[in-house]
């Protein structure tokens, strides 16, 4: 805040609202209690709730009377509740003692009536229902004037006159007004305890003002009492951005508009109830949400004018379960005038409120979103109400689907920022979630849609991420501890606090797997994955892989495959078609059997996952990538040639007959550039996959089988076991000799070289290559790719650098995690 200017003037007046669960026992009330007596402002209203659970235990008393008895116990149990609390909280409990016997004498009367009357009238149960708020409030009232507190007692059934009408309780102002004026004038004291819930009829009787009527009765009050304030206190941090516990990550908010609480209250959010709003939306009452456990934090600040300096459009998102979808369909509805009233008006008169409406253009079908309870009450109100057109075929029926949930994102800023409702459906695709129906209203300030239950959860966090209001949540399974999948996971760990705070991407490792174990992870955020692996596997395969990343409700989940398994690969398809992202360096899926191949590709079409690879040709190079953005841009492919093995890459350009051949390969092993069995690089079989996958990316269905590869390792020790072929690697030693002179005789040297050449035709042996060669000079491990195009046909497109290495490897795929992450919505 600008020191300059003048700090807000200091209320005149303040209500504060305590909730049941700030008043659960004796401590909670003591610290309410502290609370109030340290407020400053001149004068004060605190209006109490019940204590926590006793509502619930006077409705069961009541139910148990109205069957005919057994709730002799239970109110015997609430008696010593409330004399408990107040012996442990007053020092001299006695007329308080003497007030809950009372108040459980009355309700004993009652009680033992409304047993044998067996049909008990609204008042008494009423009056049965809101007694938990007159005792709670009578301990704490005798509590402040212990503490030297000067407190009037408020019984809102003196004063508070309200009638009950369909959309609730009304209050009647005047009538309330012109009886707290009188009671002023007997209790001036500056500061008040009032009774929340309960006020009297227009007759004079007791009634209530029904759930979440404690809240209403607080702005009733600071109304009443012309506050400068109303304090709602409760057991969270004010508003938050979406339910907790969907959205562990939900963030409180510092302050919104009535307009926008509405919207959120009124699908289920636990902001406050709108009801509650309309006295303080009429006197312009700011209200604050407050955490009685938190009273330091600030909390949530509701007013008319909300958060003009936040920075999104979207100021939260709330779910409402337990619904249904009614939709009636038919042609002809199109251009009849009146149906949409006749659809409300058989709806109002089975007496069902519908949560959501959605009419297309077309006119052809009306959907309505009700409470599931009461949805079959609804299908067969509409078909009733329909039954002419029914039966002539006008209409092609009334349907009903359960198990819905709605959706709804509200901010006060979404008015007539573009592009808020494509980036909200744009999450749920990419979160494989299906839109049902859709609902914005003309104010552009609540866009709501209808979704499966099932995929209610991972759709809240799908949005919540999109909105930038929590990080881009994403749930891994990284298969293949070896020394890339170590290096990957290292790197993870180390970079995850800088994704988080930089980025807002936030990566839950919530499996390891190696060649026959999987260990699951609930939460995925433990530190430490080599200290998972430590404790006992979850499983001795991969069948529980899929179902356990998808169960945790994340928005997205994605599978990396560091192994080099051709098992693993088998699974692509499933994984893919079940929405699960793939990431791998392991070149048997693109480089496979082709039928597999083509079954990958599809499966990503249909779901929308995405196959990322490019740590399969190249390590950390962006070969697929440059392939990809030539041909996508009309280039047209001429050849390619490249040096794919970084393994073959080193050993060429360290043979220079200085040392054997077999004695750098020992070395190149001990160094770790080789596979553990060194043949699988000398064979050229890996280089040859790696030609096939860029050859299909080409758009070439080429197979392993088509290429054509020289191998470097003799006949004789092709079967033989690794041991022995480590043995008699000085058989390479002559012929390599040989080609190496050869070589140095034309003025070349030695390069094992891939190439594709436009037709399809595709090689991979060991060439000479001219001194002046883009593949002569190459440092150490190097892979260097070069594309011959329409574009680049006298000077070919290279792409050069470290082509092995785990560590190369490792951060190619993470750089493919990270673009996946961009592509899901996350801030690169």
């Amino acid at each position: 805040m600008d020191s300059s200017q003048p700090a807000p003037p200091k209320p005149v007046c303040r209500a504060h609202k305590f909730g049941g669960s700030s008043l659960a026992d004796a401590g909670r009330i003591r610290h309410v209690a502290g609370l109030l007596l340290a407020d400053g402002a001149a004068r004060q209203i605190a209006v109490t709730s019940a204590m926590h659970g006793t509502t619930n235990a006077l409705v069961a008393l009541g139910e148990a009377a109205t069957g005919g008895g057994g709730w002799q116990e239970g109110l015997a149990a609430l008696r010593q509740r409330h004399r408990d609390t107040a012996r442990e909280l007053l020092t001299q409990p006695e007329a308080v003692l003497a007030r809950i016997d009372a108040l459980c004498g009355e309700l004993a009367e009652l009680l033992q009536a409304t047993s044998l009357l067996r049909q008990p009238g609204r008042t008494a149960l009423e009056r049965i229902h809101g007694m938990g708020e007159v005792l709670s409030t009578s301990l704490l009232h005798a509590h402040l004037l212990e503490r030297g507190g000067d407190y009037a007692l408020l019984d809102a059934r003196e004063v508070l006159v309200v009638r009950h009408t369909d959309l609730g309780a009304v209050v009647d102002w005047d009538a309330s007004a012109a009886l707290l004026a009188d009671w002023r004038a007997r209790h001036p004291q500056a500061r008040v305890n009032v009774t929340g819930y309960v006020a009297r009829d227009e007759h004079g009787l007791p009634t209530t003002l029904g759930r979440n009527g404690s809240d209403y009765s607080a702005a009733i009050f600071a109304s009443l009492f012309e506050a400068d304030e109303l304090h709602i206190w409760s057991d969270v941090d004010g508003v938050l951005s979406a339910d907790p516990r969907i959205v562990p990550e939900a963030v409180p908010l510092t302050a919104m508009s009535y307009r926008e609480a509405c919207e959120l209250a009124y699908f289920g959010a636990k902001v406050i109830h709108p009801q509650t709003m309309t006295p303080a939306i009429a006197r312009g009452l700011p209200i604050l949400m407050r955490n009685t456990f938190h009273p330091d934090f600030p909390g949530t600040r509701i007013d008319a004018d909300g958060d003009r300096s936040a920075a999104g459009p979207v100021k939260g998102l709330t779910l409402g379960g337990e619904l249904a979808l009614v939709c009636l369909e038919g042609a002809g509805l199109i251009g009849v005038p009146g149906t949409a009233e006749r659809v409300f008006a058989a709806l109002h008169a089975a007496h069902i409120s519908v949560v959501m409406i959605s009419q297309g253009s077309s006119e052809h079908s009306i959907c309505c979103v009700v409470h599931q309870r009461e949805a079959a009450l609804a299908r067969d109100a509409l078909r009733e109400a329909f039954a002419r057109e029914l039966a002539g075929a006008q209409v092609q029926g009334v349907t009903m689907l359960a198990g819905v949930s709605v959706l709804a994102a509200v901010g006060d800023g979404m008015a007539g920022t573009p592009g808020v409702a494509a980036r909200m459906f744009d999450a749920l695709a990419r979160a494989r979630v299906n839109i049902r129906a859709i609902a914005q209203g003309a104010s552009e300030r609540n866009i709501s849609v209808a979704i499966d239950s099932n995929d209610a959860a991972r759709a809240l966090r799908a949005v919540h991420a999109a909105f930038w209001l929590s990080p881009q949540t994403i749930a891994l399974a990284v298969i293949g501890p070896g020394k890339v999948g170590s290096a990957l996971l290292d790197q993870l760990q180390a970079a995850l606090p800088r994704l988080r705070e930089r980025h807002n991407i936030d990566l839950r490792l919530r499996a390891l797997a190696s060649r026959n174990s999987l260990w699951l992870c609930e939460h995925g955020d433990e530190a430490d994955w080599r200290a998972r692996m430590q404790a006992a596997p979850s499983a001795d395969g991969l069948d529980l892989l899929a179902t356990h990343l998808l169960d945790a409700h994340l928005p997205h989940a994605v599978v990396i495959d560091c192994s080099a398994s051709d098992t693993v690969a088998q699974r692509y398809p499933g994984w893919l078609a079940a929405g699960i992202h793939v990431i791998t360096p392991n070149k048997q899926a693109g480089a496979g059997p082709l039928e597999r191949y083509e079954a990958i590709r599809a499966a990503k079409a249909k779901s929308g996952a995405r196959f990322r690879y490019e740590a399969t040709v190249g390590a950390g190079l962006p070969v697929i990538s440059t392939l990809r953005d030539l041909l996508d841009t009309g280039d047209e492919l001429l050849a390619i040639d490249g040096i794919f093995s970084g393994t073959l890459a080193w050993l060429f350009n360290m043979f220079d007959g200085s040392k054997p051949f077999s004695t750098l390969v020992r070395e190149a092993h001990a160094l770790g550039y080789t596979e553990p069995d060194p043949r699988d690089d000398l064979s050229g079989t890996d280089v040859a996959r790696k030609l096939v996958i860029l050859a299909r990316e080409s758009g070439m269905p080429l197979s392993l089988a088509d290429v054509q590869v020289e191998s470097l390792v003799p006949e004789a020790l092709r079967g033989a076991d690794r041991d022995a072929f480590m043995a008699g690697l000085e058989t390479l030693d002559a012929p390599m000799r040989a080609r190496l002179e050869a070589a140095r005789s034309n003025g070349c040297v030695l390069r094992y070289v891939a190439r594709l050449e436009r037709d399809g035709k595709a090689s991979v042996a060991l060439r000479e290559l001219p001194a002046d060669h883009a593949f002569a000079h190459l440092r150490l491990t190097d892979n260097c790719v070069s594309f011959t195009t329409r574009r680049y046909c006298d000077n070919p497109l290279v792409v050069q650098g470290p082509g092995a290495g785990p560590e190369v490897t490792a951060a190619g795929v993470f750089s493919d995690l990270l673009r996946l992450a961009a592509a899901l919505g996350a801030r690169l």
